[in-house]
């Protein structure tokens, strides 16, 4: 009796061993299948770039992301909101700039993590081919904006040379820093000129100004020149310089 008690202890722990081990089996034959069927390809960088940007690559210019990733990019014709209210960058996602614009930008970058390791620089247009500019200076033309858009017919402005950006700062939560103006706002409190007397009469506080401050002078010292008008907007070159040494985006 006591054997055969025996017997069926050592059947019943057989039994649980097998059904265990092929409880595991059928795991791993699962995950594995598992695996196999997802065929999904992987989409690379290149694949998922725009064609414009593809265009941009094929002359030379360099991708902003690419050349440094600490820089934000926020490119705002891509959206409506902005001084347009339409969508002008429809095939363009990616901020470039000409070789040597992009040298002074990482210099400009390097110089405000110095002063301020959490700053970083966000771009907000770069180079801007001219079939954009001309979308742009349909829709200014015949309004009191028109002073702002440079003319196709004469030539454009610097973003169609990839020697123009549109920037400011944010902070370490990736906020940007009051300037007293938004991007792309056109009128007094914009300019750059007069700004003590914006103080004064309370149109920008003493710390957006300082801020405005911060960033023409990295901007400055890394070989960008501001605009008067748009405290926002730098230039690499003279737009004679430009015309005389450069190619123009189409």
């Amino acid at each position: 009796m006591i054997k055969f008690i025996r017997y069926l202890f050592l059947a019943w722990i057989s039994a649980i061993t097998l059904s265990g081990c092929h409880h595991q089996s059928s795991l791993q034959t699962i995950a594995t299948e598992t695996v196999r069927t997802d065929t999904t390809p992987s989409i690379s960088p290149a694949n998922s770039k725009s064609k414009i940007a593809a265009y941009l690559d094929s002359l030379g210019f360099i991708n902003i992301a690419e050349a440094d990733t600490s820089i934000a990019i926020d490119l705002m014709y891509t959206r409506t909101d902005n001084f347009t209210g339409q969508i002008l960058y429809e095939d363009l996602h990616e901020a470039y700039l000409h070789p040597e614009a992009m040298e002074s930008l990482l210099q400009a970058q390097k110089l405000l993590k110095g002063i301020q390791s959490d700053y970083s620089l966000i771009v907000y247009d770069a180079a801007r081919p001219m079939s954009v500019q001309q979308k742009m200076w349909n829709t200014v033309k015949g309004t009191p904006k028109y002073i702002y858009v440079s003319n196709p017919v004469r030539g454009g402005g610097l973003h169609n040379y990839g020697l123009a950006v549109d920037i400011s700062i944010i902070d370490a939560q990736g906020q940007p820093l009051p300037m007293g103006t938004p991007v792309d706002y056109f009128g007094k409190e914009a300019h750059i000129t007069g700004e003590e007397q914006l103080v004064q009469t309370g149109k920008i506080t003493i710390q957006e100004l300082k801020n405005r401050q911060l960033l023409r002078k990295v901007m400055r010292d890394a070989g960008f020149h501001p605009l008067p008008s748009e405290w926002w907007h730098f230039n690499r070159v003279s737009r004679q310089i430009a015309k005389e040494k450069y190619h123009i985006i189409l």
